[in-house]
């Protein structure tokens, strides 16, 4: 009996005696048997809803037609293939997927509503991420750019940066990386940023800029960020770090390399026009600016 012939008599578990020392004599007997052992052995995870195969199979499927013993063999294979890609699926899905990102491109922002009801929204050029999975025992999120936060009371909420941690228990804040500069802001409630062996305790108005080891304090009296009612504002910040707001709210390129990088800008812009924004900026530095094309800008020094 030649080997398909027996692999079918062993699908369709008809092998006799003889038959049967000759399929496991066969180079794939051990992996097929080890297929369907794996199969029924299988069992998902204690967080999982999903229910068991026959179940899902009985509510979910359509049931089929009586099937010809002539193809037995073959839906038998199908079925065991069925089982490991619904394997692989809740692997892919409880174990693996269970991180939720964000991000967004340049002159995009966007609002995420977190699983207790905390929103962030996130600024241009920025990226969040956290596990929906571990939220109920760990309220935690790693940002990169710049968002704000309205938390919803309850245990401790985390932002982690590669700059430092912020810690709150529900309140509004703002948190801002770009350039290696941490500046977090505190709307209401009070806010703990940590970095290192630094540890500064933040209240209504007041705010933070770590720069390796060294903080600097200040306050403001803004309600909400500038940059969520599409205003970008400054206070003796260096020039190039001024224009790299632009490119990421306005997605253009802006060359600066004849400018002095260490020149400061104090004011602000809108995002609603770059024309009306460079001039903002360009004006008070006494700079000059080419649109070069609709995504491309070159600035220089006005003669």
């Amino acid at each position: 009996m030649n080997q398909e012939d027996l692999e079918k008599k062993w699908l369709l578990e008809t092998l006799e005696e003889t038959e049967a020392k000759a399929f496991h004599a066969l180079e794939d007997a051990d992996f097929y048997e080890n297929i369907v052992k794996d199969a029924a052995a299988f069992k998902a995870a204690d967080f999982s809803e999903t229910p068991d195969f026959a179940s899902f199979k009985k509510t979910r499927m359509p049931q089929a037609a009586p099937t010809p013993v002539r193809s037995l063999w073959r839906g038998r294979f199908l079925r065991i293939a069925g089982v490991f890609v619904i394997l692989f699926g809740l692997y892919y899905l409880f174990l693996i997927n269970n991180g939720t990102d964000i991000a967004t491109g340049m002159a995009e922002k966007t609002e995420i509503t977190l699983p207790d009801g905390s929103i962030a929204s996130l600024n241009a050029g920025s990226s969040l991420a956290f596990n929906e999975n571990d939220w109920d025992t760990e309220r935690s999120v790693t940002l990169t750019g710049e968002a704000y936060f309205d938390v919803e009371k309850g245990s401790k909420f985390d932002v982690v940066t590669e700059n430092g941690t912020v810690s709150v228990l529900g309140t509004e804040f703002n948190v801002r990386l770009r350039e290696g500069i941490l500046e977090v802001r505190c709307y209401e409630g009070s806010v703990r940023v940590q970095r290192g062996a630094v540890t500064e305790i933040l209240q209504v108005g007041h705010n933070v800029q770590l720069t390796g080891t060294k903080a600097v304090l200040g306050n403001h009296t803004a309600t909400t960020p500038e940059w969520t009612q599409n205003k970008s504002v400054f206070e003796r910040t260096k020039a190039t770090v001024v224009f790299a707001e632009m490119e990421r709210q306005f997605g253009v390129s802006i060359d600066h390399d004849a400018i002095d990088s260490e020149m400061r800008f104090t004011g602000g812009f809108d995002h609603n026009d770059l024309e009306t924004a460079l001039k903002a900026v360009t004006l008070p530095l006494d700079l000059e600016y080419e649109i070069l094309k609709p995504d491309m800008v070159r600035l220089s020094t006005r003669e």
